[in-house]
């Protein structure tokens, strides 16, 4: 097979493009990333193109604090339509294109129009399900709620209608586009996978009677990621010496709304390399993604991976990832009491933390890696062109 990718910056993508490059099968992979930050990835650079105009200004302006949210989305939807319009004008024969949601309407109708297949992959819900219960949490919290314009809406609904096959990370982002009225059998559910060459075990927690208890969150800082609620429950949680540490880019636009929020003892790290990543990890007694919405959430495996257990919504995708009671535990979305009971169990009781940090160990082994994710596309692709040989599309 002769497979294209297209995506916004990196995500998931280049993961695959490995993959699809060690099994005989990538032809291209084209992103808005300069070759600078790509380079790091494990893809050969015959096989990148890179159009990084629109995104790298955006990105500039954005870490200057210089865009507005409507300005911010000006410059997504420029960055999607003349990415698409590059793509348009170099993409090769090839059997099957696989682009990151919003980024190939034209290039996927080429494609389609020689003979080859367009899958689209979304990351997390159906976007019309998605902008419904962000609208709905800026509510909840009186914040201003900047939504999708209607020509992202529509340009993106056009997507759907014209791939062949739409991809998602979890089952509950499955659901949402069902519940949007996409047909059943175009739907496909791949999960992430997860280096297990980086990540593992590398520390303990502390242990003791006068040990700390610290608690994780890795992720954006934001309504989207349920980060009042867990604040909230963490003022709640009963100890004398507990800490939680919070990974991430704080938004300005998030800031107000932060500062009326409970901090005590909460310490915001900002970004961190993959490496101190896995320290945090393996250090840590819990990890809470209290999420209200995305796809499926990689830092899950990471943690898994590190023998550190979970408190996850069921927004992040949890479910196709671990077990309810065993390697951490599963809640509804904005659950905060739920949130500060379990984090009360497992700052009450070490067996129950040592037990679950073991079940998370052993239950990495069976996600697999990033060559089951690799597996899973392949046998997908092959059943969707129904072309092996790579001599179909011209």
């Amino acid at each position: 097979m002769r497979i294209v990718q297209a995506t916004f910056g990196v995500f998931h993508h280049f993961e695959l493009a490995a993959e699809l490059h060690r099994r005989g099968h990538l032809e291209r992979i084209y992103s808005t990333f300069p070759w600078r930050r790509l380079k790091r990835e494990a893809v050969p650079r015959s096989l990148v193109e890179t159009f990084p105009w629109v995104h790298t200004t955006q990105i500039l302006l954005d870490q200057k604090n210089l865009l507005t949210p409507s300005l911010s989305a000006m410059f997504s939807y420029r960055n999607a339509t003349t990415f698409d319009r590059w793509t348009y004008s170099r993409i090769p024969p090839c059997d099957a294109l696989i682009a990151l949601s919003g980024a190939a309407l034209a290039t996927g109708a080429k494609v389609q129009q020689r003979g080859g297949k367009f899958l689209c992959d979304r990351g997390s819900t159906h976007r019309t399900f998605q902008s419904k219960i962000l609208r709905e949490e800026h509510e909840i919290w009186k914040q201003e709620y900047i939504p999708d314009g209607a020509r992202e809406l529509a340009r993106e609904e056009l997507i759907y209608q014209q791939a062949d096959a739409i991809v998602v990370p979890s089952e509950v982002a499955r659901q949402s586009f069902l519940a949007e009225g996409v047909a059943p059998e175009k739907m496909h559910v791949i999960p992430y996978g997860v280096r297990l060459e980086r990540f593992k075990k590398v520390g303990s927690p502390p242990f003791g009677p006068d040990a700390r208890f610290e608690v994780l969150f890795v992720g954006g800082i934001s309504l989207r990621k349920g980060i009042p609620y867990l604040l909230k429950a963490f003022a709640r949680l009963r100890h004398p010496n507990k800490r939680l540490r919070i990974i991430g880019a704080v938004p300005p636009s998030f800031k107000p709304l932060l500062e009326t929020l409970p901090l005590d003892n909460v310490e915001f790290i900002g970004t961190v390399p993959q490496p101190q990543l896995v320290d945090y990890m393996s250090k840590s007694h819990v990890m809470v993604l209290p999420s209200i919405e995305e796809g499926l959430a990689l830092v899950q495996g990471q943690a898994l991976a590190c023998g550190c257990p979970i408190i996850a919504t069921t927004a992040t995708g949890s479910q196709d990832l671990f077990t309810d009671g065993v390697e951490g535990f599963i809640l509804p979305i904005r659950d905060l009491d739920g949130i500060a009971d379990r984090m009360q169990q497992l700052a009450d009781d070490p067996v129950l933390r040592d037990r679950m940090s073991a079940a998370a160990s052993n239950r990495v082994s069976q996600i697999g890696g990033w060559t089951h994710y690799g597996d899973l596309w392949e046998d997908l692709l092959h059943r969707i062109t129904g072309n092996s040989t790579g001599l179909g599309a011209s």
